[in-house]
């Protein structure tokens, strides 16, 4: 017997005389991705929006129930795709809790590295094109300039630009080089340039100033009930930042602010986004000229992270240690318990939680993803305001749709 969809609300019930609904999305140009979005409009005026999911059928979560820990994270840089290392990070950053892993400094050092370049990366893409939606194709070109900068980055480490599958239980697939410390040096120096050229085209220009403020208005009460995170919180006021309220990775070691507003509207999520390009910068700086030498394996708390290849080819005990990671049905098991663990992404708060039932697998793997929470909050942000608007508010939240279906 076919299931009937009892619970689903019936736009038409609420439908007004003199209103009409418009379907934006899943295929237009300022979705930017598989999004959907049902608009009941009076006129130009948006009086009610209903957000609908499940056009990507990604079907993330339950292959992290198939695949090991380490293959898994080949799957989870592609949940978004825009800051691809961040996922990955916070993946393994839930699995090395599970399993009871510290990690070495260098390998916390050049995690925090790679984390706050994705968080340019993906602050980047989505101010670049939240300009582009409203009209500005130049600070878009700005923008992306700086963007393949750092793929380049990710390239010199991992071997490949996009999904670069980087990080592994206890450590990481290489160790940098001193060719890939100065690559981030000169980042550090050509970015600042480019902020300021980036920043002066955008933040005081009147059309975009006069299109994003006091449109798209999230309050700090609907923030914390809607369970915001990450810029789109702290932009409606809410001041909380994991890198600074439940430390991980190295953050403890450096000196940065968390940058916070009080608008809540699309004008204030930008400029939230803007000041934290700068505190990830400072972070950079400060770890890249105080990066650690040592492994970049964790050492002393068992055989779960891979061995150095050097030990692999030299010795008998490298390669039985490789090959018992390697193998199925050889791996090390998880523990039979449950864990969450969540990293501060460059969206917000992205969390994972795994049960292990004694295997090499997860039992079950689940994600908190910030885009979903973000998504169901648009309703909110778009009552009173005009159709044209919808873009802007769109662009301001970056919505990922692979987050959204997972």
């Amino acid at each position: 017997m076919p299931l009937e969809l009892m619970d689903r609300p019936d736009l038409d019930a609420g439908h007004k005389e003199g209103f009409w609904t418009l379907n934006f999305g899943p295929q237009h140009p300022a979705t930017h991705t598989t999004l959907r979005l049902v608009l009941q409009l009076d006129g130009e005026m948006v009086m009610d929006a209903e957000p609908d999911i499940g056009f990507l059928h990604s079907g993330f979560e339950k292959l992290g129930e198939v695949l090991d820990f380490n293959q898994y994270v080949t799957i989870v840089d592609r949940m978004n795709y825009i800051s691809p290392l961040a996922n990955e990070i916070a993946w393994h950053h839930s699995v090395e809790k599970l399993l009871g892993i510290e990690l070495t400094p260098r390998c916390k050092y050049i995690r925090t590295i790679f984390a706050e370049l994705m968080r340019i990366h993906d602050h980047l893409l989505c101010t670049g094109t939240c300009v582009l939606d409203l009209g500005g194709a130049t600070a878009f070109m700005y923008a992306f300039n700086e963007r393949e900068y750092i793929y380049e980055i990710c390239e010199r480490a991992s071997g490949q630009r996009f999904h670069t599958s980087y990080t592994r239980v206890g450590g990481l697939l290489y160790d940098v080089t001193d060719d890939w410390i100065e690559m981030v040096r000169k980042f550090c120096r050509s970015f600042k340039k480019a902020y300021r050229d980036f920043s002066g085209l955008v933040m005081k220009n009147r059309i975009f100033v006069e299109r994003t403020q006091g449109v798209g208005v999230l309050t700090y009460e609907d923030a914390i009930v809607g369970g915001a995170t990450g810029p789109v919180a702290r932009a409606s006021g809410v001041v909380r930042d994991l890198r600074r309220d439940e430390p991980y990775l190295a953050y403890d070691d450096f000196d940065f602010d968390v940058c916070a507003a009080q608008g809540g509207d699309c004008y204030a999520r930008f400029q939230v986004r803007m000041l934290e390009m700068l505190e990830s910068l400072k972070i950079i700086e400060q770890a890249i000229e105080n990066l650690p030498s040592g492994p970049i394996y964790a050492e002393g708390t068992g055989k779960e992270g891979l061995p150095d290849k050097r030990e692999v080819y030299r010795s008998i005990e490298g390669l039985i240690h490789h090959f018992e990671n390697i193998m199925p049905n050889r791996q090390m098991p998880a523990p039979k318990e449950s864990v969450y663990a969540a990293t501060e992404s460059p969206n917000g708060e992205l969390g994972y939680y795994i049960v292990g039932d004694g295997s090499f697998r997860a039992y079950r793997a689940r994600t908190r993803p910030p885009s979903l929470l973000h998504f169901s909050l648009f309703p909110r942000m778009i009552r009173g305001c005009m159709l044209s608007d919808v873009a802007a508010v769109l662009g301001s939240i970056n919505i990922i749709a692979a987050e959204l279906d997972r």
